[in-house]
């Protein structure tokens, strides 16, 4: 598919501990058009976080590839592949990995320094996407200061502010109270309808149905759902 952002083809990825081997994901295949967003559902254990780090980049897979903007992601050399992590993708985790000695600003804009932006533009891309999180009162308070919402929410400002491809997200409301929950829901609404793709690795109905489709990972492979 020639607008695909992200592209997985015959993805296989197993583990091997001396004679045991098991076999996480097999001949999993996935196309993500630009600006789609896929749920990923599937019980615990079933390999949802390991294929999302294949996706991204962090982790190879045993067999099969990952293409990102038409580049298998195995082959590029790390340079590389840092690069194009830094400029395409975004990640929001279940638990925030906020850096606690940096303030919500500083957390934001480290991806643009990062990538070699100069610092005042990159606070000023940061501080925009924060008042647009609905934080402009809180950037320049520690992650301690803010609340597990707010937090959560510095995330996703950090993972959108490069304006990425692809935004890869790992139980992001998983560790929330229903209220910033629903939040960092309407976040992801407001802000899906204006760039990236994402892709939402998640437990809950909510979020599945706010996606424009859902496929469930069972059985090592990936099936939609009707």
């Amino acid at each position: 598919m020639s607008d695909a952002v992200l592209v997985c083809e015959a993805l296989g990825r197993v583990y091997e501990d001396g004679e045991h081997r098991v076999a996480v994901l097999e001949n999993v295949n996935f196309t993500l058009p630009a600006g789609d967003k896929v749920a990923i559902i599937g019980a615990s254990g079933s390999g949802k976080s390991t294929l999302l780090n294949l996706l991204g980049g962090l982790d190879n897979p045993s067999t099969g590839r990952v293409l990102m903007s038409g580049q298998d992601l195995a082959l590029l050399a790390e340079p590389a592949l840092c690069r194009l992590r830094n400029e395409q993708l975004g990640f929001v985790y279940q638990f925030h990995h906020l850096l606690p000695e940096f303030d919500a600003r500083e957390n934001v804009a480290m991806p643009l320094l990062i990538g070699g932006m100069p610092r005042a533009k990159a606070w000023r891309k940061a501080q925009t996407m924060l008042e647009r999180v609905g934080l402009g009162p809180r950037m320049t308070h520690r992650p301690a200061q803010l609340s597990g919402g707010e937090r959560q929410r510095v995330a996703i400002a950090r993972a959108l502010v490069g304006e990425p491809a692809c935004v890869l997200m790992d139980e992001p409301t998983g560790n929330l109270d229903p209220h910033a929950a629903s939040q960092v829901l309407a976040l992801i609404d407001e802000l899906g309808e204006e760039q990236a793709s994402f892709v939402v690795v998640t437990h809950d109905p909510a979020i599945a149905a706010h996606m424009n489709r859902t496929v469930e990972l069972r059985d090592g492979g990936l099936w939609p759902l009707v």
